[in-house]
């Protein structure tokens, strides 16, 4: 998805027989349906390959290998190809065949060890720390240093993407920072870790939540004047004994007004505290509103818009439904030179599947 919003031309090779499609990042792809359990289809498919600037594969160790398309024989045919390999516990290894999720990957990472509340088990962020920072995210930025070596080299080449080391390389700032001693204590105690209180989450009167990041002085100094405390009738900030009775006060104090109430106190200070925003309440924010950082598909169905922003080639996100499978099917394989009674015939023998979307008149 992230290099289709940024410009690229991005095929989903679909399996055919497929009620419908799985993929919710599928914006600006194409959707070609491939029957992969014929050795026609496996032939078709090393034909796209063979004619493309990369290929991108999700399967555990060996699968592409089996059939015949792995980077090997690939590169061999094309050797301009960068052969992109996004799996959980990468090409080596006693795990690269094993199964697994994102908590796992983060768990083998390290990461998850120092996720969670004190006296609490850890806590997996949802699943986007190793599937999508350090999976999705991290072979996308793989495949676009590839291409750019490759205008240099000329040559292709693999590029093995773990989840595990992915996740591990996207904390690397836990890793180094710990010799300054930022992580000396347990899970859950440290300052960024919702171990210290001025960093952290408070609940309103109305239910919502305000999140609080006053960590340098002058920016703490605002946080109290906002909440109307004197700090001299306070614990000191950076005694961590003194912070459970700290966290009392703020609690108590955050909960005597509304999310718009704390808002309207905290903006346009230097405070560090910002509401905790709903999926339903983020597009209509002022300053996201000014930014245009969300935008809506020809649906109404509402996501962030591509990020960073370029001056001169900023991404184009396609803005029309997500592709059916086998929905380009037969515009893709014309387009890479296959002839339409070629294409009749294998749609005939079912080693492709065409589902154009008819025109809603």
């Amino acid at each position: 998805m992230i290099l289709a919003d940024f410009g690229a031309k991005v095929i989903r090779v679909d399996r055919t027989k497929v009620a419908m499609a799985m993929d919710t990042q599928a914006r600006g792809k194409q959707s070609v349906a491939i029957n992969l359990k014929t050795s026609d289809g496996v032939a078709l498919l090393r034909k796209l390959c063979v004619q493309s600037d990369v290929v991108l594969e999700p399967y555990r160790k060996g699968v592409m290998e089996k059939l015949g398309l792995g980077p090997q024989e690939l590169l061999k045919e094309n050797p301009r190809l960068i052969y992109a390999r996004l799996t959980g516990y990468g090409q080596s290894g006693s795990y690269a065949t094993a199964a697994g999720h994102d908590i796992n990957y983060l768990a083998m990472s390290g990461l998850l060890s120092r996720l969670g509340r004190s006296g609490e088990k850890p806590y997996a962020p949802l699943n986007l720390l190793a599937d999508f920072a350090g999976g999705g995210l991290t072979c996308a930025m793989g495949i676009v240093l590839a291409l750019l070596e490759r205008t240099k080299s000329g040559k292709g080449q693999i590029i093995d993407a773990s989840m595990v080391e992915g996740a591990a390389y996207v904390g690397s700032f836990i890793w180094k920072s710990r010799s300054i001693g930022m992580w000396d204590r347990s899970r859950g105690e440290n300052m960024l870790d919702s171990g210290a209180p001025f960093y952290d989450t408070y609940q309103t009167s109305d239910g919502k939540y305000m999140a609080v990041g006053a960590i340098e002085p002058q920016f703490y100094k605002q946080l109290l004047k906002g909440l109307e405390l004197d700090a001299a009738a306070l614990p000191t900030q950076m005694n961590y004994i003194d912070w459970p009775e700290l966290r009392r006060i703020f609690t108590e104090r955050f909960a005597t007004k509304t999310q718009a109430d704390w808002s309207k106190i905290f903006d346009g200070t230097d405070a560090c505290v910002t509401p905790v925003l709903s999926f339903d309440q983020v597009s209509s924010h002022p300053h996201n509103q000014e930014r245009g950082s969300f935008i809506q598909d020809s649906s109404r169905e509402e996501s962030p818009r591509p990020a960073p922003v370029l001056s001169r080639t900023p991404a184009q996100p396609c803005l029309a439904s997500d592709p059916v499978i086998g929905e380009h099917t037969v515009e893709v394989l014309e387009e890479y030179g296959f002839s339409s009674a070629q294409i009749d015939q294998m749609l005939t023998a079912g080693i492709i599947e065409c589902n154009a979307v008819k025109a809603k008149l």
